[in-house]
């Protein structure tokens, strides 16, 4: 972190302005009682999701987060076999040893402040890339093709 001199350190802020509103985004939606709690989702889920994402969806996702956020996403190498969305929450909770349905709870709510920065277009060829699952994650119908 770059600090000012002239800013005494209980008043520096730690991240950007574009991640404090993505932080306070995830800690209304989740209802987190601490914009640490809300901060430690945020790594965890797009921890998670770099790598499970690749090629232009994954830079361009990069693009339009937060440079905190972005950084924590492609932070991460990619998985040679990528995970369903029920997976990928089971994959966090073994990770943290949280509750599956706290991991799920922490995977929508970032899900949709990840929605709000990367937009529909970008959130339509994300899912298109991805297995099955994530569509429900990020609050959208999993629809399939008829047989």
């Amino acid at each position: 972190m770059i600090s000012d001199a002239r800013v005494p350190l209980e008043h520096q802020q730690p991240y950007g302005t574009a991640y404090e509103q993505m932080l306070e985004k995830v800690r209304y939606e989740g209802a987190y009682s601490t914009r640490e709690r809300a901060d430690e989702a945020v790594r965890l889920v797009l921890a998670g999701l770099g790598r499970q994402l690749t090629g232009d969806e994954r830079v361009d996702l990069a693009a339009r987060l937060p440079l905190e956020a972005a950084r924590v996403l492609t932070a991460q190498i990619p998985d040679t076999q990528p995970l369903t969305g029920w997976a990928f929450v089971k994959d966090l909770a073994a990770r943290t040893g949280a509750s599956l349905a706290t991991t799920r709870w922490d995977t929508g709510s970032v899900f949709s402040a990840l929605a709000t920065h990367a937009g529909p277009d970008l959130i339509t060829r994300i899912l298109q890339q991805l297995p099955t699952g994530y569509a429900l994650l990020f609050g959208r119908a999993e629809l399939t093709p008829a047989a």
